[in-house]
């Protein structure tokens, strides 16, 4: 009984707070300061400061600014215009023609970024022109930008999996490890999307390219070579044991800025600024963290983890059902939070759950990136979709229409991930990685 109140108690509090337009990370607090006056004795004012000082000081944490700061930098410099420049030649040849490099942009800058905003909105500001000047239909330009820049949660070095790493205690290189098949798969379908409609829409496609010789798409591949050296170093350190990630993070903070600074486009102003972006994300991230900590420890004292873990387990749910019961969870949560917000704030009570269930914390991982990403594309707070529309000026409602099939691949992965849960998991048990 105890539990049920204090489960009414915090949804109460969460609601009435969110609703209010309240901060996430200090609406977390509040509903943890309420959870603690009423269900505990201990002094709640010694118990916030001891736990969100906590929270925000991980080692681990590290990482996440210095990921954000590098790709901020690429993304206020030049190197994301050469990046399409050296893409283009090759997606050319493929069936739909350069809607492909939306896919392989998104891949590429994702695995030096790990922002699904920032890699919107890189990838976007240099094809949209470019895509629209050839006369691609505006909904696949639209369509396949929005749900390819969700890759940038799931390929490392992805912002979400190293708040979910930290949420649950798990090592981050790991995490980063599983997320590669996975990423590459979804990119992998999002292209035969494109396939597929250049096949079946024959009368959208635009005219074709004028041909080029190898000998000059290789010249123009070398505005390529440097963000895929960028990726090399800062992933194959961690993968090969040579760096931690907040080791890697730092080396690729050091990379970007060599290479703006080696091409002409880094300036003052640009350093600024680009430090200035990563401080202001960073800063939103690790208040939400604070507060999710809190709520944890609050929610700890009141049972209510363990008794919704132990009522789980009593319904003897098999692990398949558990599953798909998250994964209507998380999508319906991800229609008004953003993807940080939803991990850090069902966690205290769905670690317990998975664990109790036998499910791998790694595979649900990387699960929960790709319920996630679909948040990232369904209204009425899909991020991405403001993006977007601030890009372009479309109406939310026709962006949302274009990313559909999207969200419908996206489902689809899910579905492959239950199926072929070594996707994730093979790589983590087959690698050695170096600790946090």
């Amino acid at each position: 009984m105890n539990e049920l109140l204090a489960t009414l108690i915090f949804l109460f509090a969460m609601f009435a707070l969110l609703g209010s337009s309240v901060w996430v990370g200090l609406a977390l607090m509040g509903v943890a300061w309420v959870g603690m006056e009423l269900f505990t004795t201990r002094p709640v004012g010694d118990a916030m400061i001891t736990t969100i000082w906590t929270g925000a000081s991980s080692w681990t944490l590290t990482a996440l600014p210095l990921f954000i700061w590098m790709g901020e930098i690429l993304y206020r410099t030049r190197l994301s215009e050469d990046m399409f420049r050296g893409l283009a030649p090759w997606m050319r040849w493929l069936p739909g023609g350069l809607l492909h490099t939306n896919i392989a942009g998104c891949t590429i800058f994702a695995a030096v970024s790990g922002s699904s905003a920032a890699t919107l909105t890189t990838v976007g500001k240099m094809s949209i022109p470019e895509l629209r000047r050839r006369g691609y239909p505006e909904y696949m330009i639209i369509g396949t930008l929005a749900g390819a820049a969700t890759l940038g949660l799931m390929i490392p070095p992805s912002l979400t999996l190293i708040v979910y790493g930290v949420t649950i205690n798990e090592s981050i290189t790991k995490l980063f490890m599983a997320g590669i098949f996975p990423g590459l798969v979804l990119a992998g379908l999002f292209m035969l999307y494109i396939i597929g409609w250049h096949f079946v829409k024959k009368d959208q496609r635009p005219a074709p390219e004028p041909s080029m010789s190898f000998g000059e798409m290789m010249n123009e591949s070398r505005f390529l070579i440097p963000v895929l050296m960028l990726v090399g170093v800062v992933i194959g350190s961690m993968y090969l044991g040579f760096a931690t990630a907040t080791e890697a993070a730092a080396v690729g903070v050091l990379g970007s800025l060599t290479l703006a600074f080696t091409q002409g486009s880094l300036s003052w102003s640009t350093f600024c600024t680009s430090l200035m972006g990563a401080t202001r994300t960073s800063a939103m991230i690790a208040l939400i963290l604070m507060g999710a900590s809190f709520l944890s420890l609050a929610m700890g004292f009141t049972g209510l983890p363990r008794a919704l873990a132990a009522w789980i387990d009593s319904m003897n749910l098999s692990p398949l059902v558990l599953i798909f019961s998250l994964t209507i969870f998380y999508i319906i949560l991800g229609m008004f939070l953003d993807g940080i917000s939803s991990v850090v704030l069902t966690m205290a009570i769905v670690e317990p759950m998975i664990r109790q269930a036998g499910i791998d914390v790694i595979w649900f991982g990387i699960f929960i990136v790709v319920v996630v990403e679909m948040a990232q594309v369904t209204p009425p707070i899909g991020f991405n979709l403001f993006v977007l529309q601030g890009m372009t000026r479309h109406e939310i409602s026709y962006i949302a229409r274009t990313a559909v099939p999207m969200v419908g691949l996206m489902m689809l992965m899910v579905i492959i991930l239950v199926a072929w849960p070594e996707l994730a998991t093979w790589l983590p048990d087959n690698i050695r990685a170096t600790p946090n």
